[in-house]
């Protein structure tokens, strides 16, 4: 959409709406800008993930004034755990996991914001396994708090803290961390200012 003298593209969604959670996309679906800068990754809709914050970090990062492409992927088994977490067998319900179409798309971006809920130990495991598959970087959005180091414990690589060489399971690296984004509310201002300062450093960075 164009704002001001220059256009800029904003992609929330590419089908109807489900259910609370602000109009979000339904599983599985993803919309595209035509320049791949930053995708916003949700868990998919649910009775209890509410995707809700994904549309609001979107939407503000462009109200920030943020000149680049927004794409928000809502991933098809983006609900409980990967299937090799330590703590799947204790998980009712689907295993989490990414198709190869999905990492495909999430590998055509320059940075990923990945958004999750308040169970550390998924957090955890859940962008474990998607930098595992997919070769980007990534800024990590919670409501839980976690660090670097709870990261790098489990092989992700990690801006701050790398795991020992041969305990390293990542292709991608995580470059920065924003906690305490409640998952169904919209974030607040400073919160949303916060992801925004985390893209722009990661976009305007020569490597």
């Amino acid at each position: 959409m164009p704002i001001g003298r220059v256009t800029q593209v904003v992609d929330c969604r590419e089908s109807m709406g489900m259910g609370k959670g602000g109009g979000l996309a339904q599983r599985g679906t993803i919309s595209e800008a035509k320049s791949p800068d930053v995708i916003v990754i949700g868990m998919s809709p649910g009775r209890r993930h509410v995707t809700k914050p994904v549309c609001d970090i979107t939407s503000g990062l462009r109200r920030e004034g943020a000149e680049f492409s927004v794409t928000t992927l809502v991933l098809n088994a983006g609900s409980g755990v990967p299937a090799d977490s330590p703590v799947a067998g204790h998980v009712l319900g689907a295993y989490f996991g990414l198709t190869e179409k999905e990492i495909a798309q999430i590998e055509q971006h320059k940075v990923a914001i990945l958004h999750h809920g308040n169970v550390r130990s998924h957090v955890v495991h859940k962008v474990r396994f998607i930098l595992e598959h997919a070769n980007i970087k990534a800024i990590v959005v919670s409501q839980v708090p976690i660090d670097f180091e709870d990261l790098a414990k489990e092989g992700i690589k990690t801006a701050v803290v790398m795991p020992p060489p041969n305990q390293v399971r990542t292709k991608g690296i995580v470059v920065d961390i924003v906690s305490g984004v409640t998952r169904g509310q919209t974030p607040g201002r400073e919160k949303l200012a916060e992801v925004v300062r985390a893209v722009m450093k990661v976009l305007k960075s020569p490597t």
